[in-house]
């Protein structure tokens, strides 16, 4: 856990439903914060992302089951290719509608990860996220 909390320039949405970016997306903008919000459609998108556009501190809200490179490929990938001084201002929160067990004790035990939650997200549950980490 970081000792000092940064101030939250921007969120990574990284899901393939166009619904629930769009949604979310509400959801960060009636908070009223300074923040730019970005969208990736699979976990590559959010590599890329973060390698050419990053802008931190970050929260990054990941979905599992995705196209392309789903949750747990993006966060093998992080791991090995992501500079810490990058990951040190980027704070992941794994999202899902599954309700496997397996999936919340995998999250549980990844350093990268700082919180799992059930789809779908509220207003009220980024605020919590925001005056948690950031």
């Amino acid at each position: 856990m970081k000792t000092t909390t940064p101030n939250l320039r921007s969120i990574l949405l990284v899901d393939d439903d166009h619904a629930n970016n769009f949604i979310n997306s509400i959801f960060i903008n009636q908070l009223g914060l300074d923040v730019k919000v970005n969208i990736a459609l699979n976990g590559e998108e959010a590599l890329r992302f973060i390698n050419d556009s990053f802008v931190g501190p970050c929260l990054l809200i990941l979905d599992i089951h995705m196209p392309v490179m789903d949750g747990w490929g993006f966060l093998k990938r992080y791991e090995s290719s992501i500079p810490q001084e990058i990951k040190d201002k980027i704070v992941i929160v794994m999202i899902t509608v599954s309700t496997d067990e397996t999936d919340k004790a995998k999250a549980k035990k990844n350093p990268y990860v700082s919180r799992y939650m059930q789809k779908p997200l509220s207003d009220l549950k980024f605020q919590r996220l925001i005056k948690k980490y950031f």
